[in-house]
């Protein structure tokens, strides 16, 4: 297998990108590895955060893990839901994530459900934890986006633009993710044929960057709670509708060829909107909390 990535028009090339390394006998992923960065980075930073807002910071430390832990199962969950034609005939490679296969929109969903349930318990407010908690949230997305890269996988349809990216076909993690228009334009380099493709990947890691710095820019200046968990709902949500109608690996809503996340996605920019509009008007923070 080849392991190159080329962006030809950025003259960029990468000769010896593997998917992972071996301890012993035992394959880790890069994708893995990635995300338990992006997890630990933003558990760290959530810390800091909660603690800079007047936050018990050993109360969000429970919060964090459990929160992780169900949104992972959540993002697992709704990924196999809708991608049930994969795993149907082969029930057990459920339980194998090392290659791939978590869906941002479940792992978020099923996050706030979490510290909503959490939030009651501890009897602490939803709105200012979910303010805390979103900025760990958007860096694990930051980098959980370029295990893709490694996986070769989530990468968007045919492109030769600026930023169109080559990667050998015997090295695509899904073949059914190759349309028949990249197969009409497969680009040889030294003998090798290569598909040419947006990366979607680092579309959505950069558009997450950028939210993170607007938001990093504008906490202090909240006007009330809720600010920043709303952003990320109508900034992640309008970039990620974007982002997902250039992808060829689209998970369908049953029986249609409507695609879940962008219909996820549009239903959070609008409700974020509603929320982010409602809370402006009704529920301004106080000079000091």
């Amino acid at each position: 297998m080849n392991n190159s990535i080329i962006f030809p028009n950025l003259h960029i090339t990468l000769d010896n990108v593997g998917k992972g390394f071996y301890i012993g006998s035992f394959f880790i992923a890069f994708y893995g590895v990635i995300i338990a960065i992006g997890m630990l980075i933003g558990v760290s930073f959530i810390l800091k955060e909660a603690k800079r807002v007047g936050f018990n910071e050993d109360q969000f430390l429970d919060i964090c893990i459990i929160t992780i832990i169900f949104g992972v199962i959540g993002a697992r969950i709704y990924y196999v839901a809708f991608a049930w034609d994969y795993y149907k005939d082969n029930p057990i490679s459920v339980f194998n994530i090392r290659q791939g296969g978590l869906a941002i929109y479940g792992g978020v969903l099923f996050g706030i459900a979490c510290i909503f349930i959490l939030s009651r318990l501890k009897k602490l407010n939803f709105l200012r934890v979910m303010d805390v908690a979103m900025f760990g949230v958007i860096i694990g997305q930051i980098f959980g986006r370029w295990g893709n890269f490694f996986n070769r996988e989530a990468f968007g349809q045919y492109t030769d633009g600026l930023f169109a990216m080559l990667l050998p076909m015997d090295a695509i993690r899904s073949q059914s993710d190759v349309t028949t228009e990249m197969l009409a334009n497969l680009v040889t380099v030294n003998g090798v044929q290569y598909i040419s493709v947006h990366p979607t990947f680092l579309y959505e890691s950069l558009w997450n960057l950028g939210l993170l710095i607007l938001l990093l820019c504008t906490r202090k200046k909240k006007k009330f709670d809720g600010y920043v968990f709303f952003t990320y709902l109508i900034v992640y949500g309008a970039g990620r509708f974007w982002i997902e109608s250039l992808r060829t690996d689209q998970l369908k809503l049953w029986g249609t060829n409507l695609a879940v996340s962008q219909i996820v996605a549009g239903t959070l920019v609008v409700l974020g909107s509603g929320l982010f509009v409602y809370h402006l008007k009704r529920h301004p923070l106080q000079e000091k909390q």
